[in-house]
């Protein structure tokens, strides 16, 4: 039966090669960036593992310093910063790269929240792999983008329509959070204000 709401102990973040060299060929890039760590902190407070990929990165650079931060910085007072540590892909589909699967599968969660770049590429191929493996896939609509808007919408259609839930990082947060007198719900306002 497919999830139709998102439940913290079975999520995963998954962040798709928002990386140095492509991100500003993007639509609205910064706008995205901005999102992108927002969501990043937000899934952080809610304790939701996160894993990141990078494609092919001798040629596209590294993940962006701003959102590398955001995975690292220490959320609490005396916790220490962590290693930000991507997974190097060359298939354009996550799924398709055995360092990405095992990483997931160690998690037993079958929830994927996804946002990345490029939408009707490496996004898109990921999502319907995951899809297909039996994984219930929530699309940030406000965390992918495309050079091109056509390319997005169609790649947006087109996942929708083979099953992934289309949403936006605000409903992904409160979603987690589930109501106001839940734990981190202060921290998840300021975030989205």
């Amino acid at each position: 039966m497919k999830t139709l709401k998102i439940k913290k102990e079975d999520a995963v973040f998954v962040g798709i090669d928002f990386q140095d060299r492509i991100m500003p060929a993007m639509k609205n890039n910064e706008e995205l960036e901005e999102t992108v760590i927002k969501l990043i902190k937000g899934c952080r407070i809610m304790g939701i593992p996160i894993i990141m990929t990078q494609q092919y990165t001798k040629g596209l650079g590294d993940t962006k310093e701003k959102i590398i931060e955001a995975l690292t910085e220490p959320i609490e007072e005396n916790s220490e910063r962590l290693e930000f540590l991507p997974i190097e892909k060359t298939n354009f589909s996550a799924m398709g790269e055995p360092a990405f699967v095992e990483a997931l599968e160690k998690l037993k969660r079958k929830t994927v929240i996804i946002g990345g770049i490029e939408a009707h590429v490496c996004v898109q191929q990921t999502v319907l792999d995951l899809i297909e493996s039996g994984y219930s896939v929530f699309l940030v609509n406000d965390c992918i983008s495309s050079r091109s808007n056509n390319d997005k919408k169609y790649a947006q259609r087109r996942m929708g329509e083979s099953g992934a839930m289309g949403t936006t990082y605000e409903s992904v947060l409160f979603e987690l959070c589930q109501g106001a007198k839940e734990p981190g719900f202060k921290q998840i306002s300021k975030i989205v204000k």
